[in-house]
Formats: structure tokens, sequence, C-alpha cells
């Protein structure tokens, strides 16, 4: 039993904040901040309205001030700091849990707000403060990154003496009815889907224009899709921690109507992160952009249709060959039904709830700053299980060529 700081109030952090009122015999307390209290007060509401058995407490707070962040942090005292907030802020939410402390997870890696640089660098430079504060920061504890990496250290652990190649698949066929909008933070999913591509092959990184390859894969539960092949933050840390790894990709489905809209948004300047002037003010087009497409945390009563994310391997046992799929597939409408959110922020909140309570229950607490692969994969695959996100594994699954 143990109290938890949730910092952020979006549709991840609602999910998270529902499973973590799931579990109250992990989480008896947890503290709901964000910069906008009234979000926050109303979750709290409408859970001790379902008779929840965990305390909720709600503040505001500024999270890229680490002074409020340690100020709320020592009115609270949480065992973990459960960061839900915008990846801008990772650096200042760990300076925090330093400077008290606490434990700390994020779902997401820091990115410098005038840049759309994917890159743990900054937050690995930590390790060495965590280890000698007696703390643990987990990293990347969502889907992708997240539970793609904890499928990883389990076909390690379990199936293959050495990886040679990881495919990681990313599938919604989810329908929201709106001609243009997007299932996480616009802002964050729009920096990632125009950035250039990257895949790592044999020891380097090999870049590509965005969107240059495609693919079309028949996703079990959902059919043939179109998919491309993004750079995506957990390629960096698994390159370093799968055993034997000669290729990395990533790739992501995604409907024609979308990506129409998102070239002639590009080409009219509306994605671009570098200030202009308007009215006297300076503004950021992407930011203008997220502020009039709908907010993700409002699409889980209109989306229908089912999400797959999962990893593919090739590699040898035994000397032997071996290929391994392994996927969760989620269904939107039974995300609403059960959490009023739709499958994207379930995916990734509820990996969220599981990492924080295997550091709250000692199963993943120690020193240091990890990706969620270096750790045992075994108790985090058993709670996927329980809480919402089972997997299936295939052992001849149709390889991307």
């Amino acid at each position: 039993m143990g109290k938890a700081l949730i910092i952020g109030c979006g549709g991840v952090a609602q999910v998270t904040i529902h499973k973590c009122c799931q579990n109250s015999d992990v989480f008896s307390e947890i503290m709901i901040a964000s910069r906008t209290k009234s979000k926050c007060d109303e979750i709290k509401a409408f859970l001790e309205a379902k008779n929840v058995k965990t305390k909720i407490h709600t503040a505001q707070v500024n999270a890229d001030s680490v002074d409020e962040l340690v100020a709320l942090i020592k009115q609270f005292s949480p065992k973990i700091v459960i960061n839900l907030a915008l990846p801008y802020q990772d650096l200042t939410i760990m300076d925090a849990c330093l400077e008290t402390k606490v434990h700390y997870l994020d779902t997401a890696n820091y990115e410098p707000p005038d840049t759309a640089k994917f890159e743990y660098k900054w937050q690995w430079e930590y390790r060495e403060r965590f280890e000698k504060a007696g703390i643990t920061a987990i990293l990347g504890c969502g889907f992708d990154p997240g539970v793609t990496g904890i499928f990883s250290a389990y076909a390690m652990k379990h199936y293959f003496d050495e990886i040679y190649e990881l495919d990681i698949l990313d599938a919604n066929a989810g329908d929201h009815g709106y001609p243009f909008a997007t299932n996480f933070n616009p802002e964050i999913n729009i920096r990632e889907v125009t950035a250039n591509g990257r895949y790592w092959q044999d020891g380097d990184w090999v870049e590509t224009k965005p969107m240059e390859i495609k693919r079309v894969y028949d996703f079990p539960q959902i059919g043939e899709k179109d998919m491309y092949l993004l750079y995506h933050e957990e390629l960096e840390s698994l390159a370093k921690n799968i055993k034997g790894i000669k290729r990395i990709r990533f790739f992501m489905t995604f409907g024609q109507s979308y990506l129409t809209h998102l070239k002639c948004l590009e080409n009219v300047g509306m994605t671009s992160i570098v200030p202009i002037e308007f009215d006297g003010k300076q503004i950021v087009p992407l930011q203008f952009l997220k502020a009039v497409l709908p907010d993700p945390a409002t699409l889980g009563p209109r989306t229908k249709g089912k999400t797959n994310i999962g990893c593919i391997f090739q590699g040898v046992k035994d000397g032997k060959p071996l290929t391994y799929y392994i996927y969760n597939v989620c269904d939107h409408e039974e995300c609403y039904r059960e959490v009023q959110s739709q499958a994207i922020s379930y995916t990734t909140g509820v990996p969220a709830m599981i990492g924080a309570m295997l550091v709250m229950n000692g199963a993943w607490q120690k020193s240091g700053v990890f990706n969620v692969e270096q750790l045992d994969p075994d108790p985090f695959m058993d709670a996927l299980n329980k809480w919402g996100l089972p997997w299936v594994e295939d052992f001849s699954p149709v390889l991307v060529p």
C-alpha cells in the first residue's frame, strides 16, 4: 500500500488513474496534479461517485517548475511520481524526484521544445545521480515504447539465444469519424510522423524520408493495412540492449485520408515548430494546430475498431533459426466502456500503472535509470494479462519484407 503522484490529466493519465483505483491494494492514495486543476477535480468526482477505495487528492502544478514540483512532492510524500505530462517536462520532473528522493516513471522520452529530437541521451545522463540517490527511474513505460521492450526482454529470456532482427508493428484500425484527428497529443504525434524515418542496420542508423518506406501487412483480427517506417524512440535503447541484434525497424499504419490531410497541413506550414509572428504575438504553428484539432481525450465515445501492436523476432535458439510474433489486440469500444477512453490511451495508460506497481512492490526497485527491457519482464507479462492487455504468441508469423 502506498501513495503515487500522477502528473498530467490527459487521455493517458485518465486511464492510469482509473487503473490505479482498480488496484487499490497497491495504490492506497493518489494525487492527480496538472496545470488545470479543474480537469483533475472532474476525474476525482467521477471516480468517487463509483465508490473507489483509493483516496484521491488533486492539485495545481506547473510541471516546468522544479520548485513547484518539489513543494508538491514534499507536501504529499508519494512513493513514486508517474509522469504523464508532456515530454518537454521530463527533466524538470526528474530533477524534482532527485531532490526529494522519490522514484520516477514516464511513458515517453524527453524532447527539447525547439527541435523534434527523439533521444534518450538527456535522461540517460541522470543514471549516476539516481544511483547515488538510491532511487529508481523507469523510462518509456507505455506500450511503444514500453510493452514492446517488455516483449523483447521476454523473448530474450525465454525463447532466443540471440535475436538478429526485430520489426515492431503498430496498427490502429479505429475510426473516430472526424476528417482529421490524432489519437494522442497532436503536437507530439505530428512531430513524430513528419520527422525523417530511421532504422538500425548492422551497427548504424539508416535514415529515410518521412513515409518513404511502405509495407502492407495482414494484422490478426484487423486485416490488411498500409504501414510506414518511422523512427521511434525505443529503437535507440533496444539497439543497445538486445543481444545479437542486426536490424530493428518500426512500422505504423496510416490511412490515406490522414496522410492527405497531413501533407496539406505540412505544405501550408501548419506543422512547423518554428515560431512566427501573428497579431503582434509569437506563436508556434503546430501548437496553434493542436488547439483547433479535436482533443484526443474526447475521442473515446466515438471511436470504433481495434488496435494491434506487437513485435516480430527472428533469431536462433540452440543453433536453430526461430521466428516469434507476440502482440496485443485492444478494442476501442471495450476500453471506453471500462475507463471512458479509446484504445490508444488505454494501451499506454495501463502499462504505466503496471510499471509503477512493480516499483511500488519492489519487483522493479533498483537504483538508477532504466529502460524497461533491462528489467525482469515476467511479472509485467503476468500483469498485462490481469489488467486488460492480454498477449498472443505466434511461432510461424508472416515476415515483413
